[in-house]
């Protein structure tokens, strides 16, 4: 059967709203490499939306899970557990960045990660009010689209939200939101919607995701940790998408001498299969009563020793400082499309291999080209290139392949992104 004759049964049986960006079924994947069921080749620019940092079934992983599950795929770790998941769970409190003692709690995904971190915060302090960020993204859950601060398509229809989540704007020069606009934006929330001593925790990403991978300045962050500890708010940290080896450290966070109480974590975790959980200062973990938290599912055998053989690939084959070099070699190669179509690119921007290109129209960073941006990730399917597109206006392209990608193949694929921008650029 074809991609096509499989993308009309799949719109006669799953609901409209699990969409699929691309009528591709894929049949086989390696490294960065995809092959759909008609035997076309892609070359992954997503990386599963930076699940397999470590890329497609790496033999680590694979044989990790195959092991695994010749011997058991499922007891439930809060009912006879086993011991991955203790040693995943010191390996992520030992690594988690800042001297404080940490512990862990698993969950299966991202959303998942969040609300847990939520419930933490909330039990710790008693507290009920939650900052979060417009451009932010946190999951699809009642709780954690309540967080989030895209619309659409994630909160259309779906309201009511939980109340007493506050939404700041993300400092963010390049749209002309200054760190000073965004801090006086919360001295203003304080002084007219909710005192600090009724908010349990501020969630932010160090480097936004589908909101068009942001970064936060480093001062703002250390202003917010300092006016956490100076209120008693928990510091939540979202590296669902920026963590494990993405931007060059393991955590986004790493990059500043900050540390957070709490950080969710999940897609490159598992290679490619799920798990999630958050990892947090031993006190706060703590505050929840015994099951208080966990799941059926919660931190699985599979996703455990997954999760042990990611580790392993990051530090021996040293994919911090890969993300590094492979994000180089992504930014040049938009930076050269930058000079050469200036009224369509209005910026090129990365923390290691977390890249992202805004599109404009006319070379005004104010007039956004959504058009454009739709017609690359479209056209790339075509020319055998995943890409994905992200940012509340819907107008930037962000590159997120594997880190482990071999250098022909990440040079083909950006050959392959040069011509299709220039074909359309016309």
């Amino acid at each position: 059967m074809s991609n096509a004759q499989w993308q009309a049964r799949k719109e006669q049986v799953l609901a409209r709203g699990m969409a699929n960006m691309a009528a591709v079924y894929i049949d086989k994947a390696r490294n960065a490499e995809l092959w759909d069921i008609e035997g076309k080749r892609f070359i992954d620019f997503a990386a599963g939306i930076a699940v397999v940092n470590t890329g497609h079934l790496h033999p680590k992983v694979q044989s990790a899970v195959a092991a695994q599950i010749e011997r058991f795929s499922h007891t439930c770790g809060m009912v006879t557990p086993y011991t991955s998941l203790i040693e995943l769970a010191e390996q992520l409190s030992r690594r988690a960045p800042g001297p404080t003692p940490k512990k862990v709690t698993f969950a299966n995904s991202g959303a998942e990660a969040v609300e847990n971190a939520i419930k933490i915060a909330r039990a710790h302090t008693g507290r009920s009010g939650i900052i979060a960020f417009q451009g932010g993204f946190h999951g699809r859950t009642n709780m954690t689209m309540g967080l989030t601060g895209k619309m659409n398509p994630y909160k259309i229809g779906f309201g009511p939200f939980p109340n007493e989540i506050y939404h700041l704007p993300y400092p963010n020069e390049y749209l002309g939101i200054s760190e000073a606009f965004a801090l006086a934006a919360l001295e203003e929330l304080f002084h007219c919607d909710i005192e600090p001593g009724r908010i349990a925790a501020i969630i932010i990403e160090p480097v936004q995701g589908e909101g068009g991978f942001y970064a936060a300045p480093h001062s703002f962050l250390r202003t917010l940790r300092d006016l956490c500890d100076q209120h008693g708010i928990v510091m939540i940290c979202d590296e669902v998408q920026s963590g494990f080896a993405r931007t060059g450290k393991l955590f986004a966070i790493e990059h500043t001498d900050i540390e957070p109480d709490l950080i969710t974590v999940a897609k490159g975790l598992g290679g490619g299969f799920p798990i999630s959980g958050v990892i947090g200062k031993a006190a706060i973990m703590d505050a929840p009563i015994p099951g208080g938290l966990g799941g059926t599912y919660v931190g699985s055998p599979l996703g455990c020793v997954a999760g042990l053989a990611v580790l392993e690939v990051i530090d021996e084959e040293q994919l911090c400082e890969r993300a590094v070099q492979v994000g180089d070699k992504v930014q040049a190669k938009l930076r050269d499309l930058q000079q050469r179509y200036p009224q369509l690119v209005g910026q090129v921007r990365g923390l290691g291999a977390m890249v992202a290109v805004e599109l404009i129209v006319g070379g005004d960073h104010g007039v956004p080209n959504p058009a454009l941006t739709k017609q690359l990730v479209s056209e790339g399917i075509k020319a055998g290139l995943i890409l994905l597109s992200c940012g509340v206006r819907g107008n930037v392209i962000r590159f997120l392949p594997p880190l482990t990608i071999d250098w022909d193949v990440l040079d083909e694929g950006l050959a392959v992104f040069d011509k299709l921008f220039s074909s359309l650029a016309k």
